[in-house]
């Protein structure tokens, strides 16, 4: 998913200058009326558009706010942005980020710090702590957690009962799952296709192993890869396993989220990891006629799958961070606007509206997101007992090499594929191998 040059903020620097005039988008001329903020945002279903709007409506005319969408890829939406934060492009305002761009973009002094203390307890104010983890950079909060994100274990009840388990059990393990599927002649669902599905899968499994893929991520390019580990062992165990076994999807090496969910869907289907949004798709996809209902009447879920027996799970963590950029020429106008959007009563409306989890707990308890989410309360403690993945500003670099090395899944192995990993990564941050 990485071009194959590794990403400095030099080279943006370079790249920007030839292809972006400076201020480019600039709000400066603009004189009359309030001022207008621009905020770049990832797709969505319009529910980003319409927090833009309400929150200009109740700022009493102190500002408007322009969305702007970013491509679909995660890395294209990096790319269009760093071209213009590296230009100093102060129409940058607003973005939405995702969790593992912040720590790069703050440490390039892309993201204007949020200092005062009484700001940054409206912000972070009962927001869950696993996206606390990904707002922070050097002791200063960069962005606010507008939403958040998490995969459960989802099963069908039927495959689950047949297999004799109980996958909400606090001790289910992977390799328990793996032989309940191959016992009933099903299918398990993963994301294995060589993009960041596939690092989420792999870093999930080694944190929840008590592990981490890098050590010391602050120090940038001095970090130390740490996947050669009893963690990155375990978690090499369970890939290749899954990977060789019979319940292994023939698409495993090309799967991602949806193609898991169609597989759990389909009448060979078993058992998912993946994200909240697979509930509402199933509905959907019933209400058309495109599903039975008896398919949505045998889902259960479950807390993501434990590594080891003892050791609780350290399920995925995604979502979107709202980040103010430095250059913005209306920064009082900004952090109103994201004290605004990332209000408690707008994580419950986009979380209805949208389908993606919110960032402060209480939204939780929401009785409109308890009718969307029946699973809600096991959404919260997932998210908040989530594990991110490395915060660092060459975080590229480090998925790129977890990438490259553990794919195909058929090739898994330990200890060989966490040592090979480790290697890549070693070389890649110490700029002695490019990517």
């Amino acid at each position: 998913m990485r071009s194959s040059r590794k990403r400095t903020r030099r080279r943006w620097v370079l790249i920007a200058a030839a292809l972006l005039p400076l201020g480019l988008g600039a709000c400066a001329s603009e004189n009359a009326g309030p001022p207008k903020l621009t905020w770049y945002i990832n797709p969505d279903n319009g529910g980003q558009k319409t927090l833009a709007a309400k929150c200009a409506g109740q700022s009493n005319g102190a500002y408007t706010i322009d969305v702007q969408v970013l491509p679909n890829d995660a890395d294209a939406q990096r790319e269009q942005l760093v071209r213009r934060l590296a230009a100093a492009d102060s129409s940058v305002d607003l973005m939405s980020l995702d969790p593992p761009f912040v720590a790069e973009f703050a440490n390039a002094g892309y993201l204007k710090p949020i200092t005062d203390a009484a700001d940054v307890k409206q912000l972070t104010d009962g927001v869950l702590a696993g996206p606390m983890k990904t707002a922070s950079w050097k002791n200063q909060l960069v962005a606010t957690p507008f939403w958040a994100n998490t995969q459960l274990l989802w099963y069908r009840k039927s495959v689950a009962k047949a297999a004799g388990i109980d996958p909400t059990a606090s001790d289910f393990t992977w390799m328990k799952m793996i032989d309940a599927a191959e016992k009933q002649g099903t299918k398990i669902g993963v994301q294995g296709r060589r993009y960041e599905g596939y690092m989420v899968w792999i870093n999930a499994l080694i944190a929840s192993g008590g592990g981490q893929i890098i050590t010391n991520a602050d120090q940038g390019a001095k970090a130390t890869p740490t996947v050669a580990s009893p963690a990155g062992d375990a978690a090499a165990d369970v890939v290749g396993r899954l990977a060789r076994s019979s319940a292994s999807p023939a698409d495993l090496s090309t799967a991602g989220e949806e193609e898991a969910r169609s597989l759990f869907q389909g009448s060979g289907g078993g058992f998912m990891v993946n994200w909240p949004y697979v509930y509402g798709a199933a509905k959907e996809a019933q209400s058309k006629g495109a599903l039975d209902q008896s398919v949505i009447d045998d889902i259960g879920w479950a807390r993501y799958p434990r590594v080891m027996a003892d050791k609780a799970s350290a399920p995925p963590l995604g979502g979107i961070d709202l980040a103010i950029g430095n250059y913005t020429a209306h920064p009082t106008e900004a952090l109103a606007a994201v004290k605004c959007i990332t209000s408690l009563e707008n994580n419950i409306q986009y979380m209805v509206e949208s389908g993606n989890p919110a960032a402060r707990g209480a939204a939780f308890d929401a009785p409109e997101v308890l009718k969307v989410f029946p699973m809600a309360p096991l959404i919260r403690d997932s998210i908040n007992d989530a594990g991110p993945r490395p915060i660092t500003p060459y975080y590229g670099d480090v998925s790129t090499s977890v990438q490259r090395t553990w794919h195909p899944a058929t090739a898994v192995q330990s200890p060989t594929t966490p040592q090979s990993t480790d290697e890549l990564m070693g070389e890649v941050l110490s700029g002695g191998r490019l990517l």
